[in-house]
């Protein structure tokens, strides 16, 4: 076996920023560079939360800057070149990628599960509701969870929210089974329709084996990712598809698709075994030649870059945690935090909330990270990201709190 290409740590997180497209020259801000920035990511997790705006939103405004989201409804609704579906959660993925989601649901309920054989019971049991809304779907859709009527002969049984909520579960499972799918949104609530009627012509429908899907998946993530492990590709894209991870790594390394690499922190080598994907060398060794264009810019909670929270502190030692779930008097940075993004590092994280009403962008808090710097040019970069995040959700003013880095203050006000 060839020795390991060595990299530095440096080299390691700018491939990441780079293959992230947090870097570099900005995509357009037009339906083809939305188009260019999700075959590079692959997915958008979709989270509804308007603290500051829905994160799927925060995500592209993050490569593109300033850029009409209603590209993203008619992308999904219209030109149908996305569709919502589930990779990590709910989320927003490319219907040129079809047949991995529909590889996906080849295994739903089967098996000698509990939970498998609870479905397939229910569903047995309903299955002239299961016929309706089918029907009425071919008949009337696309239709809200609302316009069907709830013919269960049996309701669903659960200790959690879902407990006879039957038209949702229904939906649920035909979703999941491929039959159905979510055509559009009015409000918060999913328009649903037959996936039949709602996939245009074009989409590929090959059939792929779960061999070939996870050759498939893994080197999709490994591409977002830029340098990973195999912990890392299997926690990215669709999580839960990677059948024999290690043995389709060896495959495709045999094969000249993947790229053994040594992470070097100084002297000193990370433990594991890290890939580069073959088609990224060329940027690779643009990067270890200093061909770097760095920017600054604010995260979403919910970015592709540190969803997996493990690899961020790994990768970058940034410790990051979503703590809107936590009691407010145990928050450390506040609700909805945003980390900051400079060049290869995270230097800090803003609190902010939109008041919608006011046209204000408030920025409860800043926090500097202990090694930040405190430079003008860096306060001044950071000052400049919360300005065009306060312009692109349409903000007059931004007001901020108390709790800014001393070292900051003279450009944050």
């Amino acid at each position: 076996m060839k020795t390991a290409r060595s990299i530095s740590l440096a080299v390691a997180r700018r491939l990441a920023i780079v293959r992230q497209r947090l870097a570099g020259p900005r995509p357009s801000a037009d339906s083809e560079g939305i188009m260019n920035v999700m075959r590079d990511l692959r997915y958008l997790q979709v989270d509804p939360m308007r603290v500051v705006a829905p994160s799927h939103l925060l995500v592209l405004w993050s490569r593109l800057g300033r850029y009409d989201p209603s590209l993203v409804d008619k992308l999904l609704w219209k030109e149908r070149k996305l569709f919502e579906d589930w990779a990590q959660a709910t989320s927003i993925v490319l219907t040129e990628d079809f047949p991995i989601f529909s590889a996906l649901k080849r295994g739903f309920v089967a098996g000698d599960s509990a939970w498998a054989r609870k479905i397939q019971g229910w569903m047995e049991k309903n299955g002239r509701f299961r016929d309706y809304i089918l029907d009425e779907l071919g008949r009337r859709g696309p239709l809200l969870s609302g316009q069907f009527e709830d013919r269960a002969v049996e309701n669903w049984s659960s200790s959690g929210w879902t407990a006879g909520r039957n038209i949702d579960m229904m939906l649920f499972f035909l979703k999941a089974q491929g039959k159905v799918m979510v055509a559009g949104r009015a409000g918060n609530q999913r328009l649903w329709d037959l996936t039949e009627h709602f996939l245009p012509e074009w989409t590929p429908r090959e059939q792929l084996s779960d061999r070939e899907l996870s050759r498939r998946v893994t080197q999709k993530s490994l591409r977002a990712l830029g340098v990973a492990t195999a912990s890392h590709i299997k926690q990215h894209f669709v999580r839960g598809c990677y059948s024999e991870l290690e043995s389709v790594l060896d495959e495709l390394e045999t094969e000249g698709r993947v790229v053994r690499v040594e992470v070097r922190e100084g002297e000193k080598p990370w433990a594991g075994r890290w890939y580069v994907h073959a088609d990224d060398l060329s940027l690779l060794e643009s990067l270890e030649n200093e061909d770097w264009k760095p920017c600054t810019t604010l995260l979403s909670p919910f970015d592709n870059l540190i969803s997996d929270r493990k690899r961020t502190e790994q990768l970058f030692g940034f410790h990051f945690r979503f703590e809107v779930y936590v009691p407010k008097a145990q928050r450390k940075y506040g609700c909805y935090v945003m980390p900051i993004l400079y060049g290869d590092r995270f230097i800090g994280r803003i609190d902010p909330v939109i008041d919608r009403k006011t046209r204000r962008l408030m920025v409860n808090a800043v926090y500097a990270e202990p090694n930040a710097p405190k430079t003008e040019e860096t306060v001044h970069a950071v000052a400049t990201a919360i300005k065009e995040l306060g312009a692109f959700l349409g903000a007059e003013r931004i007001i901020y709190g108390n709790c800014i880095p001393a070292e900051w203050k003279s450009s944050l006000h």
